[in-house]
This record gives structure tokens, C-alpha cells and sequence, in this order.
């Protein structure tokens, strides 16, 4: 699974830069940039959404059970780790990505294990006892991102075709 979605150093995006930074537009640029990160936003939010959405079924050997030994619920702990990040200069572009940081020490792998379908925890907290437990591999990451991008990209070359024609 890729760890972000990047359109980034695209030969329209570098050029662009530059005469930006040639014209001298401080409103410009900041236009530019927020027009860019609602172009991102949709995909952003689909990925929260998917993450959300994603069941992990118990192994169903047991009908024990009881309340989780965290207060933190896993699916929106994990849709809050979804970063968007807008970049201008060298390398101008949006990126949107899965930002381990944002995430509790045991969980900064979750996102990758729930997208493989396994995830292995231990039973209550208790450390000598772990259950597996196996979610369809529903591509919650990767599948949002190959039907997202497609209208991130013509968000985006919309925005430079304006910003170009205000250039020129």
C-alpha cells in the first residue's frame, strides 16, 4: 500500500511556480494554494469515510465479550491520522497521506494491517494471549485512492488553467 497520494513536479506545476514567484502575487499564491487543497479535501474526506466504514469481524469462536480496555474508539482514531499537505516552491503539489504521528504508539501500523485484512491484538490488554482477527482485504486505502485521484488531478490542472490565464 502506498503510504500518500502525491501530485507533485508536474512540468505545469513547476512552471507555474516560477511565474508566480516572477509576478510577485502573495494573494496569488495563497489562492492558488487554497484552490488546490479543496481539490484534495474529497479525496481526504473518502478516506476518513473508508476507514470508518471498514468491518472487522471477532474470530467467532467465542461469545464472550465485554467492553474494550480503551476508551479510544480504533476506526475514528485512525480516520484522524488522514493529513492533507498543499506545498509551493521546488516542488509544488497536494499530497495526501496517513501521518503515523498523529497516531497512539500501538496503533501507527493499524492502517497498513487493516488494509492487508489482518490484524493480530492482544485479548483485553492481556499480553500472553492474542486473537487474530481477519478483515476482508477491502482495499480501504488503496482502492479509495485509485477512485479518488482521477478527479483530485482535473481539480487540480482546473486550477492551474485558471491561474495560468490570470498570468498571462
Amino acid at each position: 500500500m502506498a503510504g500518500s497520494v502525491q501530485i507533485l513536479g508536474t512540468g505545469q506545476l513547476i512552471e507555474l511556480s516560477r511565474r508566480m514567484r516572477a509576478a510577485g502575487g502573495a494573494r496569488l499564491r495563497q489562492n492558488t494554494s487554497r484552490r488546490i487543497r479543496r481539490a484534495a479535501e474529497p479525496l481526504h474526506r473518502d478516506l476518513q469515510q473508508a476507514i470508518r466504514n471498514v468491518q472487522l469481524p471477532g474470530p467467532g469462536r467465542s461469545t464472550r465479550g465485554g467492553p474494550s480496555p480503551t476508551t479510544r474508539p480504533l476506526r475514528a482514531t485512525l480516520a484522524r491520522g488522514v493529513r492533507i499537505s498543499v506545498r509551493q516552491g521546488a516542488s509544488p503539489g497536494a499530497r495526501v497521506w496517513m501521518d503515523r504521528t498523529r497516531l497512539p504508539a500501538d496503533l501507527r501500523n493499524m492502517p497498513w494491517v487493516i488494509e492487508n485484512g489482518r490484524v493480530r491484538h492482544p485479548v483485553f490488554g492481556n499480553r500472553r494471549r492474542w486473537a487474530t482477527q481477519w478483515a476482508r482485504p477491502t482495499g480501504w486505502w488503496s482502492r479509495t485512492v485509485q477512485a479518488g485521484t482521477p478527479r483530485m488531478r482535473a481539480e487540480i490542472e482546473r486550477v492551474l488553467r485558471d491561474v495560468r490565464r490570470d498570468l498571462e
